[in-house]
């Protein structure tokens, strides 16, 4: 079975869903991104789940609107909520205050780990496959599957990555691994999908995990596992990129 990520896993995850992009030789970065972005604004579905590290596990729900998806994470009995709004080619966040209104979310917070995880708010939300500056720059394979290797800059300088790598299976222009470095080109963090469940006509993620790299030994120094569970009903809805 071919893995393909809905882009909230978030990203992310958001979630990660079978891609509907027809396979093409002239195929370009900004193409496959946006095929897998555009995957989650097919459907309204709410995903419970839990983000765990070792024996700790956090709570979270992921509820998904088309364009607006929203995150509630309850670390040591307080909720934390934020929101994710989706363009064509870029993402805004907000924090949701306890009376429901929403601020700009601080640029100083996107790195920040959530409870102690492995995983940081920009990796909640994928915000790397928004950066338009994406470029295949080779063919690789990961594990069983034949990639598309694209090579994507952070033109903003906010967060943590400087560069990230996505693999991208060369059929589906699914999503299959992730790597983000830092500015000296060292490796910072590592995604990979490692189970997917079917939901209506698609398939979204069962389980991500995500280590945290030793930028210098180039290994893995923390492990965290996002993981959801299948949701009771789902609401398709059409349309296309927008």
């Amino acid at each position: 079975m071919i893995i393909s990520p809905q882009r909230y896993f978030i990203a992310l995850i958001g979630a990660f869903f079978l891609s509907l992009l027809p396979a093409s030789a002239q195929v370009t970065a900004k193409q496959i991104l946006e095929n897998i972005r555009f995957s989650a604004t097919l459907q309204e579905t709410d995903l419970t789940g839990h983000v765990r590290k070792g024996g700790k596990k956090m709570p979270i729900h992921l509820f998904m609107r088309g364009e607006n998806i929203q995150f509630h994470l309850s670390d040591k009995k307080k909720l934390n909520r934020f929101h994710v709004r989706l363009g064509k080619n870029d993402i805004d966040l907000f924090e949701v205050g306890d009376s429901g209104k929403t601020k700009a979310f601080p640029a100083k917070k996107l790195g920040e780990a959530i409870g102690g995880t492995d995983l940081t708010y920009e990796d909640l939300a994928l915000r790397f496959l928004y950066w338009n500056t994406g470029k295949i720059v080779g063919e690789e394979k990961v594990g069983i599957h034949d990639c598309y290797k694209i090579r994507i800059v952070n033109p903003t300088g906010k967060g943590k990555y400087s560069i990230v790598y996505v693999w991208a299976h060369k059929k589906y222009y699914a999503l299959i691994q992730v790597l983000g470095y830092n500015k000296a080109g060292e490796p910072l963090k590592s995604f990979k999908i490692t189970s997917i469940m079917k939901v209506g006509k698609f398939h979204t993620i069962t389980q991500m995990r995500i280590d945290t790299m030793d930028p210098k030994k180039n290994r893995s120094k923390g492990v965290t596992y996002l993981e959801f569970k299948k949701p009771s009903k789902i609401r398709t809805r059409g349309g296309g990129p927008r």
